[in-house]
């Protein structure tokens, strides 16, 4: 058992330096598949450089940073192995340059067959999974290497894109072919060890990244008191949501600028989760209670 761990050992901090000379940043993993290294910090914070309050993501200058520990110097992963003898395997850290690579890990452990989810999602967006490297899991599963632009950070998920499909992206890492877990070894499919992680389709990539935020909607200015009735209504919770709007109307229309400020109570009331129908309701209430006609 130790000479199969030593060579265990052996084989991934070598699979680790050929991976760091196609410019892929690696990390020492132990057989649970977690980094190898345990953080400093685990204790409390260590004072060091980073931005107080922040969580440190290697500031400090020792190990145990996990993915951020991940590095294509030959030299430092050398040491970061060193430090971690029991290390078996080896993670590649997702999102940095040159590939920005972008992980479809098609799970088999959930009972569904994601492979033929993410064939339904190519038919349904149009878009096909180009040639790419292909990695085997010990359990049966795949995970397919992609690539994504320079300017894009795609974040992590898990069954977002469909049940079985995880994506590894910025922040998140890739188990190495070569590594030995609990479960077995990791391997490239034959054939495409050798070829470089290909463009994430335009099309896929649209549905890894989070939809974008709505815009807030621009109020017409009233001046400064209408818009702090405005902020007002905007800071509401549930609970009070009504209340607050009605206060706001009030006030609104006893300084003389109800009329002007209906529309953006309402897009404010309906950013805190009233719909429009309650929103006027309740700013007509406050009119005729201000004696205005709504």
């Amino acid at each position: 058992m130790a000479t199969t761990d030593r060579q265990a050992r052996t084989l991934a901090l070598a699979h680790a330096l050929s991976a760091a000379e196609r410019g892929l940043a690696v990390i020492p993993l132990s057989r649970t598949k977690l980094p190898a290294l345990r953080s400093p910090h685990r204790a409390g914070p260590v004072p060091g450089p980073g931005p107080a309050g922040r969580p440190c993501h290697g500031e400090c200058g020792r190990f145990g940073h996990g993915v951020y520990d991940a590095s294509t110097d030959p030299v430092r992963i050398r040491e970061l192995f060193a430090a971690a003898p029991w290390a078996t395997g080896y993670g590649i850290a997702c999102g940095l340059p040159p590939y920005r690579l972008i992980g479809v890990d098609l799970d088999t452990k959930s009972g569904t067959d994601s492979s033929a989810a993410l064939r339904e999602l190519a038919l349904r967006h149009l878009f096909t999974i180009p040639e790419t490297v292909v990695v085997l899991t010990p359990s049966g599963g795949r995970h397919l290497w992609l690539t994504g632009p320079p300017d894009t950070v795609v974040p992590n998920s898990a069954g977002r894109l469909a049940p079985g499909i995880d994506i590894r992206g910025a922040g998140g890492y890739l188990v190495g072919p070569g590594s030995r877990t609990d479960h077995g070894v990791y391997t490239a499919v034959p054939g495409t060890a050798h070829l470089a992680p290909a463009p994430c389709p335009p099309a896929l990539l649209r549905l890894l990244l989070p939809p974008p935020r709505a815009p807030h909607p621009a109020h017409p200015p009233t001046g400064g008191h209408g818009q702090g009735l405005v902020q007002f209504v905007l800071a509401a919770h549930e609970g009070q949501r009504n209340t607050r709007l009605f206060w706001a109307a009030c006030r609104a229309y006893e300084n003389g600028i109800g009329p002007a400020l209906v529309a953006p109570l309402v897009a404010a009331a309906r950013d805190t989760g009233l719909t429009e129908r309650e929103a006027r309701a309740t700013i007509a209430s406050a009119a005729r209670l201000t004696g205005n006609r709504p």
